[in-house]
């Protein structure tokens, strides 16, 4: 048996475009349902969802399990964003069978360096030797896990201060970084607008970025609750965007049913009089 391939990199390297959703319900059976919906890859959130390293394996397992009713192109590929960058973390989420990591809050290319380090076995990297106990080696049924597993990791880090701006063309050039996403909420926070990532001047920072990204070879990614933006990102050239997060996407459908029936025990009530 061979490692499996990680067809999210092979689609970034080609230059093709992935629609995803975050995922902040923490729950193996929610992971499960959205994994059958089609989207070519989910975020599973370890930053700030209530997410640790069991949690995040339920929901593996649930994505995993989706997979059996659905053929190859359309499985959705599970990315898990972990809470810091801390090669520890980064081999225990490698272990349970992540091969995409996103790693938030990278300002430098010496932090870029050093997440790709962590993400490879050596003599490329400083990861632990433990696939005997990891599912990402199926308990070692992949005979060869040790050496096919650094070219099927896939490594993204998070832009989302002044100072990672500033530093955004070493950190694209490190050797091993994957891809760059930008955090419109962090980077409009940095640059003194809280609570404003559409204002203009935070979105002239996201454009350059990305064409930046695309320059030095990477590919960029952005998450964007509306359509509008998603669009605008997609045309300006991000290769991976999230396009709806699971719990703003569940409180909306259960506020719009709830309101269809609100409105007729209100004009039943008015009715009585």
């Amino acid at each position: 048996m061979q490692t499996p391939t990680n067809t999210f990199k092979q689609a970034l390297q080609a230059g093709k475009p992935q629609i995803g959703l975050w995922v902040g319900l923490a729950d193996g059976y929610a992971a499960e349902i959205l994994a059958g919906t089609g989207y070519d890859w989910l975020l599973v959130d370890g930053e700030h969802a209530p997410n640790d390293v069991r949690s995040v394996l339920q929901q593996l397992q649930g994505i995993s399990s989706a997979w059996s009713a659905q053929a190859e192109p359309e499985r959705s590929h599970p990315v898990v964003r972990i809470p810091v960058g801390d090669t520890t973390l980064i081999k225990q989420y490698l272990d349970i069978g992540a091969q995409t990591l996103l790693v938030p809050m990278v300002d430098t290319a010496e932090q870029a360096a050093r997440l790709v380090q962590g993400m490879r076995y050596p003599p490329e990297g400083i990861r632990g030797m433990g696939s005997a106990l990891a599912r990402a080696s199926r308990w070692q049924a992949y005979p060869d896990y040790l050496h096919e597993a650094n070219a099927q990791t896939c490594l993204l880090v998070q832009a989302e201060t002044v100072e990672a701006m500033r530093n955004l063309d070493a950190i694209a050039a490190t050797p091993g970084v994957d891809g760059v996403f930008i955090g419109p909420a962090d980077l409009s926070a940095s640059m003194g607008f809280v609570g404003q990532p559409n204002h203009p001047e935070v979105q002239a920072v996201i454009a350059d970025a990305i064409a930046r990204i695309l320059k030095a070879g990477k590919a960029p990614g952005i998450l964007s609750t509306t359509e509008e933006q998603a669009r605008k990102w997609l045309a300006a050239g991000a290769l991976f965007v999230a396009v709806g997060v699971d719990t703003i996407v569940l409180a909306a459908a259960a506020r719009q049913l709830l309101a269809k029936y609100k409105n007729l025990t209100a004009n039943a009530d008015s009715s009585s009089y």
